[in-house]
């Protein structure tokens, strides 16, 4: 085999990215696992390979912006170790959120700088265009030829911007001491299972482990090869094969299907962006066990879920959890609003009135701001409840908009905020609270898996006029006299839907023993299943690898 060839593996393509159901990231990871073997033993010897092994994943994953992370974790090194050496407790808020402004602003830079010019542009009539500033320096200064007329979104940039904001949150909130070794730390910010698509792990989590021995029993060794081989199968036979056969092509033209059609996609897509997303974190959490690291869990059976709130306690549970640790609490949480909840919504209600093309609508956002003065003047009661309703919704608002740059998945994360409101007040006055009744909580279930699933129109279509086709022919154009002859042409795929939830409701304790079956099984069985798992897996993978739904946000 010839350099020419072998070069095309070991340099990032961005028409070939490294994913982990390619063969040539298994190849990677044999490396690793070869080169660790030898080093394990020697703690910072082993962080600082796994640092510069995932940051050569980062760039065959995405190319150069391998840099952008690097100035991440140069930036929140330096200022983890400056607050905590502050002994003023100004000066450990100025440096805290010096490091939140700088993450934010990088973030805000690659991923929201066409979503904020096209606003301003609609909103004031101005004729702003985006320029790729950082690809302008590095051509005048290194003589390179990047294109300055468009900013690409780094694979991953919002979950590890997180990432480095937790740490320097928490070093300020005493929970952790800082990393002495900036080799370390970049580990921490980079190890790569987990880099592109999470789960977010908090530094108060995963720190610790960097210094602890390496350690892989029987039983470790077998529940990381049991979850890598069950994140390969959800992603590939489900996810992909439901997607490519069908889901895939009713989002792309919804107007060509028929309600019925429509409605079955949007089913489809909770099933696929579960199996996709979980699918990738199963693998992660599998990886990362067999080089002696614990991951957080990301997800708890969400379609079990009794109720929104329910769900959002077992969908991306590492965002869940951090959204209300480092957003919804600091904002008041359930005890009361602060500065920063009022003017953003007061931001939020005066952009609706600014925009809106009726005086109806100002009039509407004054009415109720007036109403909701009174009525907290007058109750103690009201005042209370209204700033927790006001920090949910701007939670979910703003945990919309961190999954992208568009009003679908604003309006995605209202939607689920107003879910989360609605039940609040429903569970009180509702005749079928009683969850020890399994028909009520599949009752439950069921409301809850149509209401997430309805608020996917938003978060799945690319855009809100395809988002009103699907649902406006799921209204008027269901057809539901072609519902056998579209299950009988799509059979395969909705045996697959089907049977990918029917795995999902099983019960806990079940899949909990077929679980420790394989983790305590002979190593030979452990292999024959393992070759069987991957040979289906490739057989069914479709020509062209698709790539996780989560490396986009």
């Amino acid at each position: 085999m010839s350099w020419e060839v072998i070069s095309q593996y070991l340099l990032y393509d961005d028409k070939r990215p490294l994913l982990f159901t390619s063969y040539i990231f298994w190849i990677f990871f044999a490396v690793v696992l070869a080169v660790y073997s030898i080093i394990y033993k020697k703690n910072h010897a082993r962080n600082a390979f796994l640092f510069f092994a995932s940051l050569y994943f980062y760039y065959l994953t995405n190319g150069y912006f391998f840099t952008i992370l690097l100035f991440s974790t140069a930036v929140d090194f330096f200022l983890g170790q400056a607050i905590y050496s502050a002994n003023k407790k100004l000066t450990k808020q100025i440096l805290v959120a010096t490091s939140v402004t700088i993450n934010l602003a990088v973030l805000i830079y690659f991923k929201y700088a066409y979503f904020f010019t096209d606003f301003l542009n609609t909103s004031f009539g101005l004729d702003l265009e985006v320029t790729n500033h950082f690809a302008a320096m590095a051509n005048h200064w290194f003589g390179t030829s990047f294109v300055t007329q468009k900013i690409l979104l780094p694979v991953g940039i919002s979950f590890f911007t997180f990432q480095t904001i937790s740490y320097s949150v928490d070093i300020y909130r005493g929970l952790i001491k800082p990393v002495k070794n900036p080799l370390d730390f970049g580990f921490y910010v980079s190890f790569f299972p987990q880099l592109v698509a999470g789960p977010i792990v908090r530094a108060s989590e995963f720190i610790p482990q960097l210094y602890r021995d390496y350690k892989l029993d029987k039983i470790a060794w077998g529940t990381g090869i049991f979850w890598i081989l069950n994140g390969l199968l959800k992603k590939v036979i489900l996810a992909d094969y439901i997607a490519v056969n069908f889901v895939d092509r009713v989002f792309d033209n919804p107007g060509m299907y028929t309600g019925f059609e429509n409605m079955m996609a949007l089913f489809g897509y909770s099933l696929q962006v579960y199996a996709d997303f979980s699918g990738y974190t199963d693998i992660a959490i599998g990886v990362a066990l067999l080089l002696g690291f614990q991951l957080p869990v990301n997800f708890n059976s969400p379609y079990k879920a009794t109720s929104v709130s329910d769900f959002w306690r077992r969908w991306h549970i590492s965002l869940s959890t951090w959204l209300r640790d480092y957003l919804y609490i600091p904002m008041g949480g359930n005890r009361k609003g602060s500065v920063f909840s009022y003017s953003t919504m007061f931001v939020i209600l005066f952009t609706v009135s600014y925009l809106a093309e009726s005086w109806v609508v100002p009039v509407a956002c004054a009415g109720v701001v007036g109403s909701a003065a009174i009525l907290s003047h007058v109750s103690e009661k009201f005042r209370h409840w209204m700033e927790n309703n006001i920090n949910i919704m701007l939670t979910m608002l703003i945990g919309g908009l961190w999954h992208g740059s568009s009003w679908n998945f604003v309006i995605w994360g209202g939607l689920n905020g107003f879910g989360l409101v609605f039940y609040k007040l429903w569970k009180k006055i509702s005749p079928w609270g009683d969850r020890s009744k399994w028909y009520f909580r599949a009752w439950g279930i069921l409301l809850t898996f149509v209401f997430i699933t309805f608020t996917r129109t938003w978060f799945r279509n690319v855009s809100f006029d395809n988002a009103r086709l699907m649902l406006q022919r799921i209204g008027t154009d269901f057809q539901l006299e072609l519902a056998p002859q579209i299950l009988g042409a799509f059979w395969n795929v909705f045996a697959v839907m089907g049977l990918g939830m029917i795995i999902h409701w099983l019960p806990s304790s079940f899949k909990l023993k077929y679980r420790e079956a394989f983790i305590h099984s002979h190593w030979a069985v452990k292999i024959l299943i393992s070759v069987v798992a991957i040979y289906v897996a490739y057989q069914v993978l479709s020509a062209d690898l698709q790539p996780f739904i989560y490396f986009a946000f």
